[in-house]
């Protein structure tokens, strides 16, 4: 009895320590992971269930979603969270749907490239810039349609897409006909007791925004790779990753610098979400046969590509731009650290690697070149370093180029500084505004 009453005391120590961990306000420069709105018992979910209309002709047309919450099982000594049908609870109900109609439509691009687009309401903003796409998206009319029974098909040299209209599903397959993904349905899900959240859009209780969950089906040995510079393993599979723009102090975490919203699979085809919007991909990360894309725009923009990895890459960046190619002596090796702080530490670390024939094209100088460690002026430390345009011209001759560290965060001590923010009597404050190097309040005020 005494182990009893210490076991129950200790686990409800651990449950209250865990609680407390969970309460912890985020930090201004968190990551935001959209994945827990997914999963939060209050929400409302709106399942993608069949189509309801569709004109083969514009490849457009709507799908009835099944309004569902989750509830909670009890089964032996284990609870369960499982997405479950419910009636509305809008009043009067005769002017809102429980389960309601909204558009969706296919787009060809090329043989290789397609584009899914759903709303999840009425769309009432003008359009906007196409900030990540590098002009308008073209068209392609080699996709035949094909009626099949229970549903449409358009098919290309490269692959098909295939619509089922009852269930809803979207079927991705390769020019041989062997299937490479396909949306995730509630249907699919019975055979299994692990809770799965399927092709769907959330409603949230708290302000009633809304945000998609699109979710595909991933196949045995599946691998999943992209989403930018990611310093967790290669594969993806199996991971959750959040698309956030992040300092990452590092590379033994899941920071991102440079978060990409594309991904290729193994199996033969990429993806790109056209999104500035959080992201949460969870690749198999909850349950290994589902991928889920939780993106926090409340419609979905979704570009499907069919091929190997070089002709995904090549449909990908016609879309968004190809990056001219580096020169040559960006691939090679780039010495650094933090931090080399004087001009004849920078030599001697060059004359070194010269001695000993070790091939480098780039020194990197860290945060010691200012006055000030940290502290980023745009101007090197005239107390260690006594020329630094010789020294820089001395590196050039012997084929050294060099990286100089900056960050433009101004603290009170910096010299760059004046409250409350950048002002005309500040030294950049011209330059800030003739190339339009400045964020603006909602009142139009300079920041």
């Amino acid at each position: 009895m005494i182990v009893l009453i210490k076991i129950a005391t200790a686990s409800l120590l651990c449950l209250a320590a865990a609680t407390a961990i969970a309460a912890t306000p985020p930090l201004l420069n968190d990551p935001v992971d959209i994945n827990g709105d997914f999963h939060a018992l209050e929400n409302f979910y709106y399942l993608a269930d069949k189509v309801s209309e569709f004109d083969p002709a514009t490849h457009a047309g709507k799908l009835l979603y099944q309004r569902a919450q989750y509830r909670v099982r009890h089964a032996f000594d284990n609870d369960l969270s499982l997405i479950t049908a419910v009636p509305p609870n809008e009043f009067p109900e005769n002017q809102y749907p429980a389960n309601p109609e909204q558009p969706f439509s296919v787009e060809f691009i090329s043989p290789r490239a397609l584009r899914i687009k759903l709303t999840s309401g009425p769309q009432v903003h003008s359009p906007q810039p196409e900030f990540m796409l590098t002009g308008p998206v073209p068209t392609d009319d080699s996709w035949k349609y094909e009626k099949i029974p229970a549903g449409w098909r358009y098919a290309s040299a490269a692959g098909s897409l295939t619509i089922m209209e009852n269930p809803f599903h979207i079927e991705l397959r390769d020019a041989k006909g062997k299937p490479l993904t396909a949306t995730d349905h509630a249907e699919d899900n019975k055979s299994t007791f692990s809770p799965i959240l399927p092709f769907c859009y959330v409603r949230r209780i708290a302000d009633y925004s809304r945000s998609f969950n699109a979710a595909f089906t991933l196949s045995p040995g599946e691998k999943i790779f992209g989403c930018g510079e990611s310093f967790t393993s290669l594969d993806k599979r199996g991971q959750k990753i959040v698309l956030w723009t992040d300092d990452a102090n590092g590379i033994e975490n899941q920071g991102m610098y440079k978060p990409v919203p594309f991904f290729l699979s193994s199996r033969g085809y990429g993806m790109f979400m056209h999104t500035s919007t959080p992201i949460t991909c969870d690749f198999g990360h909850d349950f290994s046969g589902v991928n889920s894309l939780m993106i926090g725009d409340d419609d979905l923009d979704l570009f499907l590509f069919l091929g190997t990895p070089k002709e995904i890459l090549d449909e990908y960046t016609k879309l968004t731009g190809k990056s001219p190619l580096p020169p040559l002596w960006s691939f090679g090796l780039w010495m650094g650290r933090c931090t080399y702080n004087s001009e004849q530490q920078v030599r001697d670390i060059a004359a070194k690697l010269r001695e000993n024939k070790i091939p480098c094209d780039v020194l990197h100088l860290d945060t010691g070149w200012f006055e000030t460690d940290w502290q980023c002026d745009y101007e090197f430390s005239q107390t260690r370093f006594t020329d630094p345009k010789k020294m820089l011209a001395d590196l050039k001759t012997d084929s050294f180029r060099v990286s100089c560290w900056q960050l433009p965060y101004f603290v009170p001590k910096n010299k760059l500084w004046q409250l409350p923010y950048f002002v005309p009597k500040n030294k950049l404050f011209p330059e800030l505004v003739e190339q339009n190097l400045r964020s603006e309040e909602h009142t139009s005020e300079l920041q």
